[in-house]
């Protein structure tokens, strides 16, 4: 397993960083200890989770993968230390969650405190802002004029976002949280917070993990280029699109079992006629490869210049396997050309 280091923390973590947001609803208990124990036997030292999760999120299951992660390790409380663990802070929209407030220095209180007992440990290595308060481009708002920037209230925006820079470094100082970070976010909120900090003398953020896959790459280059010398990890989030470059999908097709069968919070925004012509082209190269299709998209997305470490989840040991194995196969030079000449041809499909 290689190793990057985690923006300006002074950590190094696994290029491959364990997903959890099936535990707790298409995963066990059992299956979650599994994919702990078989990670870590192939190096792998971070995992993210999220106080929202399971997912698709409901009242019910919400927080219940934190209990999942906190369950694991009060029974392996010495496998604790050999372990990165970030967690995030949902942002406003869940009535059942802080009756869908902003965030705020109160509700990071709140909300960390809600995680720190969860997950049964005294702090949390990496707390992320799982999306901002404002409106961002993100979870199928990207289109032209689907966010409407020049109607958010930059003065109140800005005030907000120092009251929750002062919040985090409290937590840092009061050890509850080792470093913080961004989610969903973009290079206005990098550059923003960066500034904030500078001024202030906070902490700054270590990461930024946003969605990045080869149906949806908006980040490259601009955003990536910020954390890059900003010395910010850029940690990609459905790196397979929700399942669908695994062609499991394709023409319709849902397996029994699998997450889009289960009820959807943001509808298929990604499924679209352009997307699977783009997903039957990878899947052409990955035969070509001799890899699977999964393998394909998550060897290239590990392969993009400022990409830190990628997140991947699986229901199936066998599914898991398949995916920490992309990152040891990568992608030969002429591979990566050939895979980005499909690119060329699908830089949007969604």
């Amino acid at each position: 397993m290689q190793f990057s280091a985690l923006g300006n923390s002074g950590e190094s973590v696994s290029r491959v960083c364990l997903g959890s947001m099936t535990w707790g609803i298409q995963n066990t208990q059992a299956d979650a200890d599994a994919q702990i124990n078989f990670a870590a036997a192939q190096g792998i030292n971070f995992m993210d989770t999220a106080e929202m999760y399971p997912i698709p999120p409901s009242a019910d299951t919400s927080g219940d993968t934190e209990r999942v992660i906190g369950d694991y390790f009060a029974r392996h409380p010495h496998a604790r230390k050999d372990w990165l663990i970030a967690t995030k802070i949902v942002g406003p929209g869940f009535p059942y969650i802080r009756e869908a407030s902003d965030i705020s220095a109160a509700s990071i209180e709140q909300a960390l405190m809600g995680s720190l007992q969860r997950l049964q440990s005294d702090y949390v290595d990496l707390y992320q802002l799982h999306w901002p308060n404002r409106t961002s481009p993100h979870f199928g708002k990207h289109g032209i004029n689907q966010v409407k920037s020049s109607q958010t209230d930059v003065a109140a925006e800005k005030a907000n976002m120092i009251e929750i820079v002062r919040a985090l470094d409290n937590a840092i100082k009061e050890g509850q949280i080792r470093f913080w970070g961004l989610s969903d976010d973009t290079p206005w909120g990098i550059h923003t917070f960066l500034s904030i900090c500078d001024e202030y003398g906070f902490a700054r953020p270590v990461s930024i993990q946003n969605e990045f896959n080869l149906l949806h790459t908006k980040d490259w280059p601009y955003l990536i280029e910020s954390c890059v010398f900003e010395d910010i990890a850029y940690l990609p989030w459905s790196p397979l699109a929700g399942g669908m470059l695994s062609g499991k999908y394709l023409d319709g097709a849902r397996p029994q079992g699998s997450r889009w069968t289960l009820a959807q919070r943001m509808g298929l925004f990604r499924n679209t006629p352009h997307s699977e012509a783009a997903i039957k082209a990878y899947i052409g190269l990955a035969l070509d490869f001799g890899m699977t299709p999964s393998q394909l998209a998550l060897a290239w997305c590990d392969q993009v210049d400022g990409v830190t470490s990628t997140i991947i989840g699986a229901t199936t040991m066998a599914q898991l396997d398949e995916n920490i194995q992309a990152f040891a196969r990568g992608l030969t030079v002429d591979e990566m050309q050939a895979v980005n000449a499909v690119w060329t041809q699908y830089p949007a499909p969604f």
